[in-house]
């Protein structure tokens, strides 16, 4: 079977402003000093030598936490697009306070997170093309690697959209984003093509 480990990369300064980062990839989205902290504790309790590979999304703040991880496994590094964060598209570097005064409709009131239907106004990237990529990023993976160990560092919404993707999930909210530096595992059996969701969100 394949075994998939989905970790967050470290917390950034756009996080800490409440901003929409998505597929924002400067200075404001990079690892800050705490960040890089989590990640190092992550990297001394969360050993990633036992993998066979390391992906990671192309955005600078999954390729910093990457680095961290691998310093002592070493393990082989490619990218991939499919792991990217969802692009908000006009709303990516905005602050999501400013956009929930400007359009309140379009965040959701229990969670603070945009609806599926932001997209529309904000030419966005919809939730469903994010699950979409992520499982075909699934099947791609499982095809071609079917014992392997597969560290993946990505993104909150990315993480997100691979357990509802997984395991069907028909609420868009009723699998938060994960926390920064988390390690989510998935796993699927290729015999009967079960995908099982083995922990989410756990913080070492």
């Amino acid at each position: 079977m394949t075994e998939l480990y989905l970790i967050r990369h470290g917390q950034t300064t756009g996080n800490v402003m409440g901003i929409n980062q998505g597929t924002t990839n400067t200075a404001i989205a990079y690892l800050n000093d705490h960040g890089r902290q989590q990640i190092q504790q992550l990297q001394q309790h969360f050993d990633i030598r036992f993998a066979d590979q390391l992906i990671t999304s192309p955005l600078v703040r999954t390729q910093q936490t990457a680095q961290i991880l691998n310093q002592a496994a070493d393990l082989t590094v490619s990218e991939d697009s499919r792991l990217l964060e969802i692009s908000y598209g006009q709303w990516d570097g905005r602050k999501k306070v400013d956009l929930q005064a400007e359009y309140p409709t379009l965040f959701c009131a229990d969670t603070g997170d945009v609806v599926p239907e932001y997209a529309k106004v904000a030419a966005g990237e919809r939730f469903t093309d994010v699950e979409k990529r992520v499982s075909d990023f699934m099947v791609d993976i499982f095809r071609r690697f079917p014992d392997q160990k597969i560290i993946v560092v990505t993104h909150g919404f990315t993480i997100r959209s691979f357990v509802v993707a997984a395991m069907h999930v028909q609420d868009p909210f009723a699998i938060p984003e994960p926390d920064n530096g988390s390690v989510t595992k998935l796993t699927i059996i290729p015999e009967n093509g079960r995908r099982m969701l083995n922990y989410y969100n756990r913080i070492y």
